[in-house]
């Protein structure tokens, strides 16, 4: 995969006309107020200025409703099918994205919003403290300097976990990849539900209270962990990382597809769409979306990734059940 450079981000986009002139168009349109409910992973960030942003543009007035990880988010979208519990839904991704598709759980087609590089990331000091060299590849995680000092998600439950997963099987290959997590389970690696848990309460680097100095985390990470000299605490391994693709789309009998429709247009928006570096540690998925100037010099695109071109939902539930034959 070609390196995507960061000021001018090249994304092969269709369709996104309509969404950027979407706000007007409802803002000329709708008279009445209606609401619509907004169903979402765990690290999706609206703030209350957007959201009353959006409720004066649109005329819609925004409930939102936290689902877990993307993974908890498509499974509880499925078992709810017959019943939705919203009109429109973000942070499915390109791991979950065919079974949620198979399901019939999306009325229409799901909209990419966003993307970024799920990587390893590792805390500096700490390796420094400890005399420690950093660790380069994914081959390092089983050595037995490394024992103890890994953090990842759970691939049943998380869309990095999964993305993690469908790396190591890319990278790996068939009859290398279960070798692969039995020796990184040997040596002591932790497995949580979430991204959130991971990196806010396991990881060392970013509350600075987890034991665990390597952590599952994005290439942008390191961005946000800015110290006082300018230079981030934290950096990322850009060995074994997986391009992963955000979505947003209408539920199907969604009680509002009109005000679902308006929310996906307004997450394409430039406004919203600047703020998914700084909110939530992705690239905008919108071609000439400005970047922030730390992103220059602490985040990164990474050159060649792992897994996201593997069929993942063809292959998802023999993968899941001997990640957990080994782990379970």
């Amino acid at each position: 995969m070609q390196p995507i450079s960061r000021k001018n981000i090249i994304i092969f986009v269709t369709a996104t006309a309509t969404a950027l002139i979407g706000l007007s168009i409802y803002q000329s349109t709708n008279k009445t107020t209606k609401s619509v409910t907004l169903v979402a992973h765990d690290s999706f960030v609206m703030t209350k200025s957007q959201i009353a942003n959006f409720e004066k543009s649109t005329g819609f007035a925004l409930t939102m409703v936290r689902a877990g990880d993307a993974g908890s988010l498509t499974n509880r979208l499925i078992l709810t099918k017959s019943a939705p519990i919203a009109d429109v839904v973000f942070g499915i991704d390109n791991t979950f994205a065919g079974r949620a598709t198979d399901a019939g759980i999306i009325d229409g087609q799901l909209s990419p919003t966003d993307f970024g590089d799920v990587c390893l990331n590792y805390h500096k000091a700490w390796f420094a403290q400890h005399g420690i060299d950093v660790p380069q590849t994914l081959d390092d995680l089983v050595k037995p300097d490394y024992k103890n000092l890994t953090v990842v998600e759970n691939p049943n439950t998380s869309s990095t976990g999964l993305a993690f997963l469908a790396a190591s099987i890319d990278k790996f290959g068939a009859s290398g990849w279960k070798t692969f997590w039995k020796q990184l389970k040997s040596n002591g690696v932790k497995v949580t539900d979430g991204w959130e848990t991971a990196y806010y309460t396991e990881f060392s680097g970013a509350s600075g209270k987890g034991k665990y100095p390597i952590v599952l985390s994005y290439a942008a990470s390191p961005a946000d962990e800015i110290d006082d000299d300018g230079l981030s605490r934290t950096a990322a391994i850009s060995d074994g990382c997986f391009r992963q693709t955000e979505y947003a789309g209408i539920l199907t009998g969604a009680k509002n597809p009109e005000g679902a429709q308006a929310v996906i247009d307004y997450l394409l928006s430039p406004a919203f769409q600047a703020t998914f570096p700084t909110a939530m540690y992705m690239y905008p998925y919108v071609p000439g979306t400005l970047i922030p100037p730390s992103w220059e010099t602490n985040a990164s695109v990474v050159s060649h990734t792992y897994g996201d071109r593997l069929d993942i939902n063809a292959s998802r539930k023999k993968w899941l059940k001997a990640w957990s034959d080994i782990f379970e």
